[in-house]
């Protein structure tokens, strides 16, 4: 059955639901910008979860940030009655729902607005009012494409899959004074690398590698090592450094994601496994290795034409898993340190 055509002209308020984890909102960039341009007079506004915000807060594609307050406002099934309260203030006339989950469907249908856009999954097609198939063939593409494919479900021009990302001026200033304070230069180059990755273990090559390559790079270039993560990293960089023979700069958890986007932004090379700064690495075009492992390069790899991807094909791999099955990292374990830093050698 034919979806009913949307008309972009009738759409005045369109509200995006974004997708939950720094990464993945990064590789829907190019869709937000396919429907900024699909819908030129609409005002449009994105809901997402706070952690995501600095991703869209500077974009020029979207008008208006509304944040999801999952531990606050919005906790719980009555607060999400309250975000459906919240948002039927909008009057918005569509939602497009980059956010897979059943609960994107149920709160844009609670909110009440009248065109709901978005995949058949998760048992939500009655949700929906304009359900796009979700195929076994476009689950196997590139990320980028799975979400501009929603576009072309409703007849629309999805348009090129360049990602997009816009730093402030302030996030730069404040990385400036960051380098500054810990003695940096602009003499000087230098690596960033991310230890660190969401989802369980086996996204994570082994931190004792990761101490031994960083001093490789100390010990044969002129560059500096820059340890980046969350503030559920900090462990990981504080393990790291004590590995290591060199001290590297540590900001695993002493940065805000703007000050570290805007730090990724000036590194000469970026060393990372599959993980959301990875996706802001790519969309900077920072020169970047990425290291796979249960996870599935070809769906989710960093797009980039200045990027290399180091992964061992193994029987069970892409496993999508959190933790070996084994007990331990066995894809992981096959990339060892001379082979990320034979690649290090290359781009630097």
């Amino acid at each position: 059955m034919a979806l009913k055509k949307i008309e972009p002209k009738n759409i005045k308020r369109l509200l995006i639901r974004s997708t939950n984890w720094i990464g993945d909102a990064i590789m829907t960039t190019p869709t937000i910008r396919a429907i900024r341009k699909g819908f030129p007079n609409a005002r449009i506004s994105i809901l997402l979860k706070p952690w995501v915000a600095p991703v869209f807060e500077h974009s020029p594609h979207v008008d208006n940030l509304i944040i999801y307050d999952g531990d606050g406002r919005h906790k719980g099934n009555f607060g999400k009655l309250r975000l459906a309260r919240d948002l039927r203030k909008y009057g918005f006339d569509a939602a497009i729902l980059l956010q897979n989950a059943f609960e994107a469907a149920l709160i844009a249908f609670l909110s009440g607005i009248p065109v709901r856009i978005g995949y058949n999954r998760d048992a939500r097609q009655l949700l929906l009012t304009h359900a796009i198939s979700c195929t076994n063939e476009i689950k196997k593409e590139h990320q980028t494409k799975y979400y501009l494919n929603i576009l072309n479900g409703i007849g629309m021009d999805a348009g090129d899959r360049d990602l997009y990302l816009r730093l402030s001026r302030q996030d730069r200033l404040r990385a400036e004074k960051i380098l500054m304070k810990q003695g940096i230069s602009g003499d000087f180059k230098w690596v960033g690398i991310n230890p660190g990755a969401t989802f369980g273990p086996a996204k994570q090559w082994p931190i004792d590698r990761y101490a031994r390559m960083a001093d490789l790079i100390l010990d044969h270039t002129n560059a500096r090592v820059i340890v980046f993560g969350g503030p559920q990293d900090r462990r990981l960089g504080k393990d790291i450094s004590r590995k290591m023979r060199h001290r590297p700069i540590d900001l695993s958890g002493r940065t805000t994601l703007g000050e570290a986007m805007a730090l990724i932004e000036r590194c000469a090379l970026f060393i990372t496994n599959d993980s959301g700064l990875m996706h802001v690495a790519a969309a900077l075009d920072v020169p970047l290795i990425a290291i796979f492992g249960s996870t599935n390069s070809t769906t989710t790899g960093p797009l980039s034409s200045n990027s290399r991807v180091v992964q061992v094909p193994m029987d069970c791999s892409p496993c999508l898993k959190p933790e070996c099955p084994g007990g331990h990292l066995n894809c992981m374990d096959q990339i060892s340190v001379d082979m990320i830093f034979d690649v290090v050698k290359e781009i630097l």
